[in-house]
């Protein structure tokens, strides 16, 4: 058990506690979450000048917070003998190429055949674990159905040096996909705030109000009759972030079934979209790193039948 102690400046003074939590070790580089602390709270490990308090709390300025964060536990989650493709690997970090259909860390409805499965069976006890038991070594991810290239961390140091990079919008990641339309501008920059969709939750959406700051560059590759292959690079990394900015200018991303209709002349599982570049400031060399994952099969095949139809 670790115990941190932090006393309240004035610029906090009726702050929410769990927010105060999330942006102190936000700011950081630690990775701990908003609703990591929530939890902490629930089971009496953070105090206010020593009686626990609850999430909602105001705070006030000179209190004192104590914060107790448990030892990283042992994960339930059992390692699978999956194969990787691994781009990079050192005793820092691993870089693979997550394949299309597989789901980054266990959820509801995947207990297992996870890319955290996999790298378990992989690293054994080389993994970071400042995630916790569910997401062992895992300081991003990308969706399901994307394919590329995935940053998981193998001990805690560049789980923090790497957290800190992301959250600073430091790390390059450049993606490829190919999306619905002609998209008219060679280059662009869709500044819109993303945040959950009001009325369907499995979505997201620009949300003006309680959305959070989003900022993606693109840039036009090839132009075809109905569909433009096109380079992404992000400045932010909100969920979906590609998927919703792009369907929101009417240039879904081919095959994409929850932003758009899904209609293609080809047989897809979920959108044509793939994390090419990342490129990060190595924990342990200092300098800068940068691996790219080859497009996959599918993709490929696409885009052969697109210029033989051009």
């Amino acid at each position: 058990m670790n115990t941190e102690r932090f006393e309240v400046g004035g610029a906090y003074e009726g702050e929410r506690l769990d927010k105060y939590l999330g942006l102190l070790f936000e700011q950081s580089g630690s990775g701990l979450s908003r609703s990591f602390f929530q939890k902490l709270i629930k089971e009496n490990h953070v105090a206010v000048n020593d009686v626990p308090q609850k999430a909602n709390y105001r705070l006030r300025a000179d209190d004192i917070i104590t914060v107790e964060i448990p030892d990283a536990v042992e994960t339930p989650i059992l390692p699978e003998d999956i194969p990787l493709d691994i781009l990079y690997e050192d005793d820092d970090v691993l870089i693979v190429n997550k394949p299309k259909g597989m789901v980054v860390h266990p959820s509801a409805g995947h207990a297992s055949g996870t890319l955290v499965n996999a790298v378990m069976y992989h690293c054994h006890d080389s993994l970071s674990g400042i995630n916790g038991e569910i997401r062992p070594g895992i300081v991003h991810r990308i969706d399901m159905d994307t394919t590329g290239s995935l940053i998981v961390c193998k001990n805690d140091e560049s789980h923090v040096q790497i957290a800190a990079q992301i959250k600073e919008h430091s790390v390059t990641r450049r993606y490829r996909g190919i999306v619905c339309g002609h998209v008219k501008d060679d280059a662009g920059v869709i500044d819109a705030p993303i945040g959950r969709h009001p009325v369907d939750r499995k979505k997201m959406a620009i949300n003006e109000k309680n959305g959070k700051r989003a900022v993606t560059h693109y840039k036009v590759l090839e132009r075809f009759s109905r569909y433009t292959y096109m380079e992404f690079e992000l400045e932010t990394g909100r969920t979906h972030q590609i998927r919703v900015h792009m369907a929101s200018i009417g240039h879904p991303l081919l095959g994409d079934t929850l932003y758009s209709n899904g209609k293609s002349p080809y047989r897809l599982q979920g959108q044509t979209l793939h994390a090419m570049t990342i490129g990060f400031i190595h924990p342990s060399t200092g300098k800068y790193f940068e691996v790219s994952a080859p497009l996959p099969e599918y993709f490929e095949k696409i885009l052969k039948d697109l210029r033989s139809m051009r």
